[in-house]
């Protein structure tokens, strides 16, 4: 029997495939499950209209992908992260960093995975990264990795002047505890009552 694949089965077709399959597999187990549908001349339009029409979407993000991979070759990202000595940072900057920062400036989506990295960005400098943006199309995006403004030290206080504000300060009177309430109360009510 001759059916059209609406999905794909693992070891014997892709979706939109048609293929000649036996009988009894194609209506206890393909069929049932909606895997595959007979060949008949609709379906056989109806595939081909579907083919069509992935076809023009395909060139549609082909093209999509082409002036987005021309943006991204003209465009630097910067990131302005902590660093410590011998330019090394106290992070690193990766690649969902990168996709977001892409998403910032271009307004496109870009996966994460897509960005070729291989490993974190743990240096300051320029880096060139490519961007796996459609089957063939790659693009490749400066990045670049400045220091963060230090902000300026606060003044600190010196040991004398911390001593000399503590003497200043009067100490709290002490407050009695229950314990110490209860005591009084009980005397006082020894000495009424006798």
């Amino acid at each position: 029997m001759k059916v059209v694949f609406l999905q794909d089965v693992p070891h014997v077709a892709k979706a939109g495939d048609v293929k000649e399959v036996k009988d009894g597999y194609s209506r206890n187990y393909l069929i049932p499950k909606k895997l595959a549908v007979p060949a008949t001349p609709t379906e056989l339009n109806r595939l081909e209209l579907l083919r069509q029409t992935s076809a023009h979407r395909q060139v549609r993000s082909e093209q999509e992908a082409e002036a987005l991979a021309q943006t991204l070759k003209e465009t630097t990202l910067v990131f302005r992260v902590r660093a410590g000595a011998k330019e090394k940072l106290y992070g690193s900057v990766t690649s969902a960093d990168i996709a977001k920062e892409i998403h910032k400036v271009t307004k496109h989506e870009v996966d994460k995975r897509k960005i070729e990295l291989p490993e974190p960005i743990r240096e300051l400098g320029r880096h060139e990264v490519s961007v796996k943006l459609h089957k063939d199309i790659t693009a490749t995006v400066a990045v670049v990795v400045e220091p963060e403004a230090e902000p300026e030290p606060k003044p600190e206080k010196k040991k004398e002047e911390k001593k000399e504000a503590k003497a200043e300060k009067k100490p709290a009177e002490k407050k009695p505890d229950k314990k110490e309430e209860k005591k009084q109360e009980k005397e006082k009510k020894k000495k009424e009552s006798a």
